[in-house]
């Protein structure tokens, strides 16, 4: 299943949503990002079915993958 880093007319992620996929992306868990974030861990679960109704991330390795297309595309698509 092809993740799509933003699809036409696909909402955007929320500044949360970007913040709580790049944890997940450095290996994270839900803990540990609830932590980081001063927020509970039922909320990083909301903020990850948030990214999934926006996006086609059904596993993790696709939210990775997710994370780094939404981070390239937001820097313009450049290398680093």
């Amino acid at each position: 299943m092809p993740v799509d880093s933003r699809p036409q007319n696909a909402p955007a992620l929320s500044h949360r949503e970007r913040q709580v996929l790049a944890h997940i992306a450095a290996g994270l868990s839900h803990k540990q990002i609830a932590r980081r974030l001063g927020i509970s861990v039922h909320t990083v679960s909301t903020y990850l079915r948030r990214i999934r109704s926006k996006r086609t991330a059904p596993t993790v390795a696709h939210l990775i993958h997710l994370s780094l297309t939404e981070d390239a595309a937001a820097s313009g698509g450049g290398t680093r």
